[in-house]
Formats: structure tokens, C-alpha cells, sequence
């Protein structure tokens, strides 16, 4: 399948540093930051480095060491925000949107980690 990734997206100039962010972590291949539009009292973006435009994309064609050093930012930042549950957090969602059906705004793979309140439901059911 082929992606079509824009380098003009907001994420890839947030990379290369036309954009400013508030930075939560980083490491060599991806990139943890608060949301400017939060939808939670916790609303982080952690995005890869490489120009993936949503998960199917990056599961296929992001190296070895993208995928786990991605997989360990995710758990690094809900680890240090005291959102992982057992280790006396209380939960997060985690959300990653693709194509249109799910109103990805960002052409650039990225998670929503969202959390610090009682979120409710993902999804209703529709009535009957």
C-alpha cells in the first residue's frame, strides 16, 4: 500500500523545530509533548520521528529499533506522569486515529494518551 506522508504537516515542522511544543520526552526516534488543544488534565501526543502517516504504516515499515524505542516512550511517559495503573496510577486512554472515518487531523502517526479523570466511554452503542 502506498502512504502519502506531507511534510508540511504540523508534526513534521513541530520536528524540525518550526513549531514550538512542550516537550515531555524525547528520544532518538520519537517524540513526547502536550497537546495544545487538551481534552483531558492529561492529554500527551508521543509521535514517531519518521515520516509514518498513521499506525498501519508505521507497523509496516518503521525499522526494529523505531517500534520498540516508540512502544518504551509510551510507557516512559505514562510512567512518569503517574497514570500506569499497579504502579499507583489511575488509568489513561490511549488513542490512535487513522484516516477519515476517525477524523485523523494529523497526517503524522501519533498516540493520544489521555487521563488524570474519569474518562467514561470510548463509544455508545447506536439505538436500536
Amino acid at each position: 500500500m502506498a502512504y502519502d506522508y506531507d511534510p508540511q504537516n504540523v508534526f513534521a515542522r513541530i520536528l524540525r523545530g518550526e513549531i514550538p511544543n512542550e516537550t515531555v520526552l524525547e528520544t532518538e526516534h520519537s517524540l513526547a509533548f502536550h497537546d495544545i488543544r487538551g481534552q483531558a488534565p492529561l492529554h500527551i501526543l508521543v509521535i514517531p520521528k519518521g515520516p509514518y502517516v498513521n499506525f498501519d504504516h508505521f507497523a509496516a515499515e518503521a525499522s526494529a529499533e523505531e517500534i520498540v524505542d516508540f512502544n518504551k516512550a509510551v510507557a516512559r511517559v505514562t510512567a512518569e506522569l503517574g497514570v500506569t495503573p499497579g504502579e499507583g496510577g489511575a488509568g489513561y486512554r490511549l488513542i490512535a486515529n487513522s484516516g477519515d472515518n476517525s477524523h485523523q487531523e494529523v497526517p503524522h502517526m501519533h498516540f493520544h494518551i489521555l487521563g488524570g479523570r474519569p474518562l467514561g466511554r470510548l463509544l455508545v452503542a447506536p439505538a436500536d
